[in-house]
């Protein structure tokens, strides 16, 4: 048993404009937008390149929605963020600045390889974008590789 991937679900008051946004801003193509009879956007999917994230309006009063809060309900903080691996992050540090992100971590290289930013969105939701991939191990990583991981997919028995 095992998954096979995962898709970062992401929650806003505005869940129209948010598209708009993300597509606007970084390139996210709108793959399937559900808006309900309120107007409010019930489930969609937003896909660049080969990734993929879910964006639905706020669901207040619903056992999912419960459990959930936007940045504003929590002092636009986060609990959770997506990581992308790109392959131009100065490319998505620029555009976000060009449209408004709040910059959180400025671009830097990092010295266990690759080169990544942070910033909130236009409803301070976090994310980070980089191209460091933990999939495909630096230099670094190989030099200071520990003699034993001990959990993970590579030590699973078939």
């Amino acid at each position: 048993m095992s998954a096979i991937e995962i898709i970062p679900s992401l929650q806003y008051k505005d869940a129209k404009n948010a598209i708009e946004w993300l597509c606007n801003t970084w390139g996210f193509k709108k793959h399937l937008i559900v808006e309900g009879k309120d107007g409010k956007i019930e489930h969609s999917q937003l896909s660049l390149g080969k990734v993929m994230i879910m964006v639905s309006s706020k669901k207040s009063g619903t056992p999912y929605g419960n459990h959930t809060a936007i940045p504003e309900e929590v002092g636009n903080r986060e609990t959770q963020a997506p990581y992308l691996v790109v392959d131009d992050p100065d490319w998505f540090y620029n555009k976000a600045k060009n449209n408004s992100a709040k910059i959180v971590v400025e671009i830097k290289d990092e010295d266990y390889g690759g080169r990544g930013f942070s910033c909130t969105d236009l409803e301070s939701h976090l994310w980070s974008f980089g191209s460091y991939n933990p999939r495909n191990p630096t230099t670094y990583e190989q030099n200071n590789k520990p003699k034993s991981r001990g959990t993970g997919p590579e030590n699973e028995k078939e």
